[in-house]
């Protein structure tokens, strides 16, 4: 069981995720109300460092952007559209990889062994595909986002079965304001439906 609570911007939200129990924190560095600059994220990041793994999210990035998240941020863990990985340079990116692979759109062959199934638009709230999900989540470890809260993620759950699940506007209390108390139940839903799952 994995959860993530991704769109960090405040350090109240990252002492919330952390005090949750989340697993790991995201941060955005594509174009949304979410977005940090590396060195911003960098000093978000600083007091979760060793408790949870913090996350670079990105979306089509430019190499040189990416080169100076790497550089500055240091993240534990890339995630980024699965179609995004191939025009990596493979010395670039010595950090692990989560694949971003979105609803309806053509598989990665091979299947990463972990990936991110997301919406067609990351942080619009727009509830995932699960059916699909749940098919990929037989052959990956899979981590499933878009749409999610705090009074959804036990049915979602049930229904993937999946690796993990990622938060990130569900919990919010207007677009880019994470809600502490939001982070909280959402944390304690999704760990109390995965112990329900394993039973």
């Amino acid at each position: 069981m994995w959860i993530k609570v991704c769109g960090m911007t405040t350090p109240e939200a990252v002492e919330a995720a952390v005090a949750a129990g989340a697993d790991a924190i995201g941060f955005v560095f594509a174009k949304s109300v979410r977005q940090v600059e590396p060195a911003a994220a960098r000093d978000l990041a600083a007091p979760a460092r060793g408790r949870v793994a913090c996350v670079a999210v990105t979306l089509h990035p430019e190499p040189r952007a990416l080169e100076e998240i790497l550089a500055v941020f240091r993240p534990d863990l890339l995630q980024t559209d699965a179609i995004d990985l191939a025009g990596l340079p493979a010395d670039m990116v010595a950090c692990p990889l989560l694949p971003v692979v979105r609803a309806g759109a053509p598989l990665p062959e091979p299947l990463p062994t972990q990936l991110l199934f997301e919406g067609p638009v990351s942080g619009a709230g727009t509830t995932a595909d699960w059916q699909g999900a749940s098919r990929l989540a037989c052959r990956t470890r899979l981590v499933l986002a878009g749409g999610l809260n705090a009074a959804n993620v036990s049915t979602a759950i049930d229904r993937v079965r999946p690796y993990g699940v990622d938060v990130s506007s569900g919990v919010e209390s207007q677009p880019g304001v994470k809600s502490p108390a939001r982070i909280l139940e959402f944390v304690k839903a999704a760990r109390a439906a995965f112990l329900e799952m394993q039973r």
